[in-house]
């Protein structure tokens, strides 16, 4: 049976999300880090049953474009606490106590002491195919216009080379461009 299609649509909405560190800490500076990140955001977009279908990892913060399932709480609880339990971890596990000391905080509720992400929710809602690829190019355009690279398909680290040039192997994260059923055929 083939996977369900998604449509952007009122009904069916997209969410551009950006999760930015905490203190805006350059925590995503190696590209040790950054493939952490990716299995933690391919074990929550698997977890939440929700699409991936661009993204960007920039040095403090990440761009997302994903479907909504249920809503977009759900998906931000499972990206955000995934990625900052796996990033945390590995902090812990190889005692980084400086990187750890600047993610401290009072102990929460759920006995943690420790975030990776600020509190804010930026979570934009897309309901139109011309939004959604306003979003798109944005995202891929982010590290060129932070000079990390010249061109948006040289960053490992963003959707840009499988859009442009389709699935590639050595991608870090994988993404579900082939799920979307666009109005205009593309």
């Amino acid at each position: 049976m083939a996977p369900e299609k998604f449509q952007i649509s009122r009904d069916s909405q997209a969410l551009y999300i950006t999760v930015v560190s905490k203190d805006r800490l350059p925590v995503f500076k190696t590209d040790t880090i950054k493939n952490i990140a990716c299995r933690a955001i391919d074990e929550a977009r698997n977890s939440g049953r929700f699409l991936l279908f661009a993204y960007a990892i920039m040095s403090d913060h990440m761009h997302l474009l994903t479907n909504c399932p249920k809503t977009s709480a759900d998906v931000l609880r499972y990206l955000k606490g995934i990625t900052g339990r796996r990033i945390i971890d590995y902090l812990k596990q190889k005692n980084y106590e400086t990187s750890l000391a600047k993610l401290r905080h009072e102990e929460w509720k759920r006995k943690h002491s420790y975030s990776l992400w600020q509190q804010e929710k930026n979570v934009f809602s897309i309901f139109s195919e011309a939004m959604f690829m306003e979003k798109v190019n944005y995202i891929h355009l982010n590290p060129v216009r932070a000079g990390l690279v010249e061109r948006a398909i040289d960053d490992r680290w963003s959707s840009a080379k499988i859009w442009q040039e389709g699935e590639a192997e050595d991608a870090p994260l994988r993404i579900d461009i082939d799920r979307i059923r666009w109005r205009r055929g593309a």
